[in-house]
């Protein structure tokens, strides 16, 4: 089992930053990748971010050049940092693990961008 603990989320002025972080507990040695997904109000769940263990990245074209994933092994954390934050960029954030064998999912932190 895997725990997984969001935090970081607000609400910001479009063009403005934030960093949101995740922090895992539990069975972290099983963790393959992790990564930032997001939804929005009335729309599907989708991928933002993700790192593999080995350090490798993929963005949804939405966010490349805005947004940064980064892991910190030694502290058990995956961080997400944004910038030139759009209102569209507004939703419920979640980061996820994958073990290979089980996805895991945090409870949510919401990020609000204002026009």
């Amino acid at each position: 089992q895997v725990q997984l603990v969001e935090s970081g989320g607000g609400l910001v002025q479009a063009g403005g930053s934030l960093r949101l972080s995740c922090a895992a507990s539990g069975s972290i040695f099983s963790i393959n990748a992790m990564g930032w997904s997001r939804q929005a109000p009335g729309k599907q769940r989708e991928l933002v971010a993700a790192i593999t263990s080995g350090g490798s990245t993929v963005y949804a074209d939405s966010v490349k050049g805005r947004f940064t994933i980064s892991r910190d092994k030694a502290k058990n954390t995956v961080n997400l940092q944004m910038v030139r934050l759009k209102p569209e960029d507004t939703a419920v954030y979640y980061c996820n693990a994958d073990t290979g064998v089980a996805g895991y999912w945090g409870q949510g932190t919401q990020v609000t961008v204002s026009s």
